[in-house]
């Protein structure tokens, strides 16, 4: 930041604005995906586009300001007085200059001008653009098939991932034609590179938007209804979504994570996350879990293989092996994960996780208890 713009009455709210990001980087410029590569060729046909038309509209306009004409090309009602009958009758065929034979030939020509310029050229730039959009929409949008039956559970084939938008947090399941194989998580999806994912998008509340630029364009979630959305990588990689809908207070902080990996690796996340976490190997790590259990913790939220089973809050079965806490607002460190928990409002103000009362004692327990959930 430049020298002295700190010393401005804007920076605190420049410092207030400024998106949050803990990991991955939120841009429509890094492309990942097929379906965010369409989106970029249209944006850049686009942007050429109306740079060519402005420049070809600012250079017209100062042909026809600083030319000169020869004298020939005046026009010949320049030197002859004002004809009053059309004013009188509201009959304009009698104007300046008209001598019989219709319209001046510099009439003519700026009648030319203003068809060719105000509508056959606006009609021809429009109707590419509405061609190549109509093509990327094509391209990008989910298959007829997956809007058919949202609700129906996936194919054999097909992977499915339930995406419901709460203030000021993502719930994610992981469907399956097996009920027994569905697994939850929060704010972070990870997706196998090179295939296609669908997303079934519900919101709890309000309407959000899920975007994730670098891989897809945006899609509302809307409260009673089920959207479907598709989604790539082609490349691993992690990229920073956000809700591009405001939803309230915290809305600039709800962000999410995206995890593009390997297929082998996603199989074995996968098959780590459907199971419930290792049970307590030692007496103080059996202490910690009992802390835990025995706070208000468990009123909002669920780890699985254990009596927590609030559905207010994200499932935190294996939150230590997450990359961001409070939906993308901190990293997932130890440091950080003290420190949402004692006071979340600090970090989130307006968020609905509330500071539960607990002694120093109790924080580092709970603490030492949930970064184990991997």
């Amino acid at each position: 930041m430049p020298r002295g713009l700190t010393d401005m009455p804007v920076a605190p709210l420049l410092g207030l604005l400024a998106q949050p990001r803990a990991v991955g980087e939120q841009s429509a410029l890094r492309v990942g995906g097929p379906h965010a590569a369409r989106i970029g060729e249209l944006w850049n046909l686009m942007l050429w586009l109306g740079l060519a038309a402005t420049v070809l509209t600012f250079a017209l306009l100062a042909w026809a300001l600083l030319r000169r004409r020869r004298p020939d090309e005046l026009p010949p009602e320049a030197d002859r007085p004002a004809d009053p009958r059309g004013e009188r009758t509201n009959d304009e065929s009698g104007g300046r200059g008209r001598a019989g034979r219709g319209r001046p030939a510099s009439e003519r020509r700026g009648a030319r001008w203003v068809v060719a310029g105000g509508i056959v050229f606006p009609t021809v730039v429009l109707l590419v653009v509405l061609v190549a959009t109509l093509r990327v929409l094509g391209a990008v949008v989910a298959p007829a098939n997956a809007l058919a039956a949202p609700d129906a559970a996936p194919r054999a084939d097909e992977l499915a991932i339930e995406v419901v938008g709460r203030q000021y947090w993502w719930e994610v399941r992981y469907l399956d034609a097996e009920p027994a194989r569905i697994f939850e998580t929060a704010n972070e999806l990870r997706i196998p590179v090179g295939r296609r994912v669908l997303l079934r998008l519900r919101s709890g509340d309000v309407i959000h938007s899920f975007w994730v630029p670098g891989l897809q364009g945006k899609m509302d979630l809307v409260p009673g209804r089920v959207n479907v959305l598709s989604l790539q990588a082609d490349r691993p990689g992690v990229w920073r979504g956000q809700c591009a809908e405001f939803c309230g207070v915290q809305h600039g902080k709800m962000a999410l994570t995206v995890v593009a990996e390997p297929p082998q690796r996603f199989a074995a996340w996968q098959a780590a996350q459907r199971a419930e976490p290792a049970a307590p190997a030692d007496s103080a790590r059996l202490a910690d879990r009992a802390a835990f259990l025995g706070s208000g913790c468990t009123l909002c939220h669920t780890v699985r293989g254990t009596l927590a089973r609030g559905r207010l809050g994200p499932d935190l079965t294996h939150v230590g092996s997450r990359l961001t806490l409070a939906a993308g607002t901190l990293p997932n460190s130890p440091g950080n994960l003290h420190g949402w928990i004692a006071d979340p409002q600090a970090h989130k103000p307006g968020s609905l996780m509330p500071p539960v009362p607990m002694t120093t004692a109790e924080l580092h327990a709970i603490a030492r208890y949930l970064i184990t959930l991997r």
